[in-house]
């Protein structure tokens, strides 16, 4: 007879589960990307949820399969609500569902804002470490949230942290709490920030706020997260590097803005996992804009290692009798 255990992962036990696996993460986003590109795994279109009375507000359903070793199926349901923040609250919360290939039973539970955080400061660190040759002098990171915070810990880990960190947002408060967090971080205007070497874009803009007549220089890299903060002209004149095609140019993201300006998608000049495989070269003649929409398989990979790390440990809950006997 054929059993099923349903596990349950909590935010602390996730968190344990990631503390200090930065490189294990990079390395299983890596892998995630190697095998979408590869055509091993299921990425359907995320899905959004939208209300008409709250349009700063949603919530995503991001479905995938991922196979490989993991071999891995599941959904992550997550939110953003700006607004969690004058409650005292995140503005993201998130659970990630793990099912199981061969019989496609739910198999865990897992909370997934950290999931979530983690696996997009890992795309983030990865494209850093094979898009720019050489380690910025200089990091400008817009928008100083949990995301940024993230981002920020990935690229540490990964590459010396460069003497002087510009942190800018919206809010003067958060971005000097961000900079007093990093050696050489000091709180900037916008300009400043994004004349960085290394520009990180982690904000909530639901559209372009930087100037259309604005232009990165050669050599800069834009590790552009949070997807629409840049005009469409801003776009073309840069070499694009996306995570997927499809899913990038779409929902009024500035690389579908330049879409729709341009009339095709030439200006892309390929994806994430093409760098890694060598079959795209990096132009060195344009400042270079990386643009990752968000893949559930990244979910995929980070969560299934959360798991195996919590169950290893014996801090997920395991629940025995979740399901009714016999289909009852």
């Amino acid at each position: 007879m054929t059993t099923t255990t349903f596990s349950v992962v909590g935010g602390p036990a996730v968190r344990a589960a990631l503390a200090g696996a930065e490189q294990d993460v990079i390395d299983r986003v890596r892998e995630a990307y190697l095998l979408h590109d590869a055509g091993r795994t299921v990425n359907p279109d995320s899905y959004f949820l939208r209300f008409p009375e709250k349009p700063d507000s949603r919530i995503i359903a991001l479905p995938a399969f991922l196979g490989g070793e993991a071999e891995t199926a599941g959904i992550k349901w997550i939110s953003s609500f700006p607004g969690n923040h004058d409650r005292g609250l995140p503005r993201a919360s998130a659970v990630l569902v793990l099912n199981d290939y061969r019989t496609g039973y739910p198999t865990a539970l897992l909370e997934s804002a950290a999931i979530s955080a983690a696996r997009t400061a890992a795309s983030a660190a990865l494209a850093a470490g094979v898009l720019q040759d050489a380690p910025p002098r200089s990091w400008g990171v817009i928008g100083a949230g949990v995301i940024a915070r993230e981002i920020c810990r990935y690229l540490a880990a990964t590459t010396p942290v460069p003497p002087v960190v510009h942190c800018h947002d919206l809010n003067p408060g958060a971005a000097e709490r961000l900079a007093a967090g990093l050696p050489g971080g000091r709180a900037a205007d916008l300009a400043t920030a994004c004349d960085a070497d290394l520009v990180v874009f982690a904000t909530t803009a639901l559209r372009p706020y930087l100037p259309a007549d604005h232009r990165f220089r050669p050599g800069q890299l834009v590790l552009h997260v949070s997807l629409r903060d840049l005009a469409p002209q801003t776009v073309l004149h840069a070499a694009n590097i996306v995570d997927d095609v499809d899913h990038c140019l779409k929902q009024n993201t500035s690389p579908h803005l330049a879409e729709q300006l341009a009339g095709d998608r030439s200006f892309v000049t390929g994806t994430l996992a093409g760098v890694l495989r060598g079959d795209i070269a990096v132009p060195d003649d344009r400042p270079v804009i990386f643009s990752p929409f968000g893949m559930g398989i990244l979910d995929l990979a980070v969560g299934r290692f959360v798991l195996d790390r919590a169950v290893a440990t014996g801090t997920a809950t395991e629940i025995s009798d979740f399901f009714a006997p016999n289909g009852a």
